[in-house]
């Protein structure tokens, strides 16, 4: 087992995705005029890339064409104080083909928010990292 600087389990790649492939709200980190801004978001993994389904005109789906972007998954037990975190770092792209946006509306990835949401936003798995803390180990 690897510990970083701060005594915290460093994650392989694999357990990072397995992670993130776990948990069905993230957070992605972007750029919305000049400053740094999150939202929370549901998701699903296409493989290795982050599948966000929004609507075309959203501030999110505006902010992220061709940037590149942080996203985030956790879990954590306060009272055990355990718990993992996993970010991915990679290009954000807006689906433009309808073929793939086709394929991608049959993912299991249903919105939470009202109203339609048939535009789709691709994050690249470029930069993956995880840590993990464990009280017991």
């Amino acid at each position: 087992m690897r510990l970083d600087s701060a005594g915290l389990q460093v994650l392989s790649y694999q357990e990072c995705m397995s992670l993130l492939g776990s948990c069905p709200i993230g957070r992605i980190v972007f750029t919305d005029r000049a400053l740094p801004a999150v939202q929370p978001v549901n998701f699903c993994l296409d493989g290795e890339d982050i599948v966000i389904r929004t609507t075309a005109g959203s501030k999110l789906a505006a902010a992220t064409r061709r940037t590149v972007v942080a996203f985030e998954v956790d879990e954590f037990d306060p009272a055990a104080r355990t718990g993992w975190s996993v970010t991915v770092v990679g290009h954000a792209r807006a689906v433009e083909d309808p073929a793939e946006a086709a394929r991608l509306a049959g993912l299991p990835l249903t919105p939470w928010a009202p109203g339609t949401r048939d535009h789709f936003i691709v994050i690249a798995a470029e930069q993956v990292s995880g840590r993990r803390i464990d009280q017991h180990g």
